[in-house]
């Protein structure tokens, strides 16, 4: 009985955070830690979720950096995980986001603004200048980005294999990757799907692995190093739940 509920808190929120973000941007309000871009879509997401009647909790925060830039690598199975990460982690998230979601009205604006950064799947060519412009723009703003691995979304709530893009743009970076994670986002809301299934999201993060000093070339043994890790934190999650 949450699908009303969350599809109209979806809208709505959509609309109010949005136009606050490009408002901002209008008055070229600076980007900070904290600041306006950073809070609008904290709240959007934790109203959106309040709707839904889902509720996250997050272990493994202290693997986080408060101060240094670092890349979360986590396992995607639906909005929801977006919506988690951007709500309840405990530091500021930017992400790389396909170009359509740049292109709806108003939130396309909203994303910018916020100095999310648009990702062309499309033209190999431009994705590696994506990737090397995000690389320059973690380092330099100290940002945490999020980025899914398995450049989609499971359809059967399986791990998909992870791409490589996300482990050139932390070697590009050099900073850190920290693994994480989601559980339960793909029973709310399989891919297709509009119907929300309200259950507990759970955020468990891993210690994050290095990637300074190494090079492109290093890309696949570093890809096959987070997804053991995000394996792993999945196995302790299924564990738990067999017991019970």
């Amino acid at each position: 009985m949450r699908t009303i509920p969350f599809l109209v808190a979806l809208v709505i929120a959509t609309i109010w955070y949005s136009s606050k973000s490009v408002l901002a941007a209008l008055v070229r309000w600076p980007r900070r830690p904290g600041g306006v871009y950073d809070t609008t879509g904290r709240d959007w997401a934790r109203l959106v979720l309040w709707a839904a009647g889902v509720e996250v909790t997050v272990e493994g925060a202290e693997h986080l950096s408060a101060t240094e830039p670092q890349i979360v690598a986590a396992n995607h199975a639906s909005f929801f995980d977006i919506l988690a990460i951007l709500g309840y982690l405990p530091v500021p998230v930017k992400f790389i986001a396909k170009k359509e979601l740049f292109a709806i009205p108003l939130y396309g604006s909203a994303l910018y603004a916020a100095g999310h950064v648009r990702l062309d799947r499309a033209r190999a060519r431009e994705a590696m200048d994506v990737y090397a412009k995000a690389a320059r723009q973690v380092v330099e703003r100290k940002l945490t980005m999020l980025v899914f691995p398995e450049g989609t979304r499971t359809r059967t709530g399986e791990l998909l294999p992870f791409k490589k893009g996300a482990f050139v743009l932390a070697i590009e970076a050099g900073v850190p990757i920290v693994p994480a994670y989601i559980a339960n986002t793909f029973g709310i809301q399989p891919k297709g799907s509009i119907r929300v299934h309200p259950r507990p999201i759970r955020i468990f993060l891993a210690p994050p692995i290095p990637s300074a000093g190494l090079a492109v070339g290093d890309r696949d043994a570093l890809a096959d190093r987070v997804r053991e890790a995000v394996v792993a934190l999945q196995a302790r999650v299924d564990s738990a739940e067999a017991r019970g």
